[in-house]
């Protein structure tokens, strides 16, 4: 593999500014920008922007986000969507995300 694969992993939390709350794990192979975000509609925002300003590849979701909130995010950009599944988020108080934002 020679090129270096530029992905996103976007979580939410309570009160998140995705312009203050983000930082980079680079390797040799990967560079990973995490972003918390704090609804969906923030998130499918920054996808977007992360896809069409930043060149971003593939997209990683936290569990807090539901099926709906996934299939939001991934009807919004044409990169590779995968998510880590919780179908109650403790972080979220034992609920989706869908239940919270969907």
């Amino acid at each position: 593999m020679s090129d270096v694969l530029k992905a996103a992993f976007i979580f939410v939390a309570p009160n998140a500014d995705p312009a203050r709350n983000r930082n980079w794990v680079k390797t040799e192979a990967v560079e990973l920008l995490a972003v918390a975000v704090k609804d969906y509609d923030q998130a499918e925002a920054l996808a977007r922007d992360l896809v069409e300003k930043d060149g971003i590849k593939a997209i990683e979701l936290c569990g807090g986000f539901g099926a709906a909130g996934t299939a939001r995010i991934a009807a919004a950009v044409d990169v590779p969507v995968g998510v880590v599944r919780f179908d109650v988020h403790p972080g979220l108080g034992n609920v989706s995300g869908d239940t919270l934002f969907g």
